[in-house]
């Protein structure tokens, strides 16, 4: 049997499945081998090692020879926005899905730059007469495509960083004028000492001119921003009303963000529109 050619979208979701699967198996064991991998995803060497090119390439992970370990993260490392949107991507919906509970209609909003945020923007195309400030130019991209004449999307203006924020002197120059219902914030790190913070330090100025604009600070962050430090702080933990997260996060974690943070969600990676914790963030809008 002949076999028609093969579909250039499905072949990008199945390489897209197998390096979240790669990345997650690093994480988890700290370094893996090319034949261990290619037994568990079911494809050939040669397929594996293409990946970890792509992977290594990306700032993932680090390719060495035979497989590949964790690619060690300092302060000031801050990959780029296709890296990142390759990271936990269940996690991430399950957790923008959870934020956009909490979006009601006639609002005006703040959404800061990062790649689950950007998943907040999807979640949110539906919900009428919004007026959304944004530093993210993939988050303006979404919600303009949608084309709803009732919503407003105020993009600050800013000099771009690798993760596709516009930051700077523009873009924290506009946030002074604004008043926002709430902010929804990713960050790139969250611990007790440090608080939420972020590897660039013009983001974390932005991210401040954000948090300053509202009353309501809404932060987005899967299990794998805990106990990693930013070179730069944003804000205390304190100063959140809401942590979305997801129960990747250890116990510990959650007591201790619970001693500082009013309401800690984690959502499970399943989570779904009929989810009791749903409910429970609507009653809170």
């Amino acid at each position: 049997m002949v076999k028609g050619p093969i579909d250039p979208v499905a072949a990008r979701v199945l390489a897209r499945q197998r390096h979240e699967v790669i990345v997650a198996e690093v994480r988890r064991r700290g370094a893996v081998r090319v034949s261990e991998l290619a037994v568990l995803l079911a494809v050939s060497d040669m397929t594996v090692r293409r990946d970890l090119d792509l992977l290594d390439e990306s700032g993932l992970l680090l390719k060495v020879h035979g497989g590949a370990t964790l690619r060690d993260e300092r302060s000031t490392d801050e990959p780029g926005f296709e890296a990142k949107s390759l990271r936990n991507m269940g996690e991430k919906h399950a957790i923008a899905m959870a934020a956009a509970a909490m979006v009601r209609p006639g609002g005006a909003i703040g959404i800061t730059a990062g790649t689950t945020t950007w998943q907040l923007a999807y979640h949110i195309v539906d919900i009428a007469d919004l007026t959304v400030v944004t530093n993210s130019v993939r988050v303006a991209e979404v919600l303009h495509q949608s084309q709803r004449p009732d919503r407003t999307v105020v993009l600050t203006g800013g000099i771009r960083t690798p993760s596709d924020a516009l930051v700077g002197p523009v873009a924290t120059g506009t946030l002074r004028s604004i008043h926002l219902d709430a902010v929804f914030m990713g960050v790139h790190g969250i611990t007790e000492r440090a608080g939420f913070s972020t590897p660039n330090l013009m983001e974390a100025e932005t991210n401040r001119g954000f948090v300053a604009a509202t009353e309501r600070l809404i932060v987005l962050a899967d299990h794998t921003k805990w106990n990693v430090t930013g070179l730069s702080s944003i804000a205390p933990l304190a100063q959140a009303e809401t942590l979305i997260t997801d129960t990747g996060i250890p116990a510990s974690a959650r007591s201790v963000l619970g001693e500082h943070i009013g309401h800690v969600v984690a959502v499970d990676p399943l989570f779904n529109d009929n989810d009791e914790t749903m409910t429970e963030l609507r009653r809170r809008v």
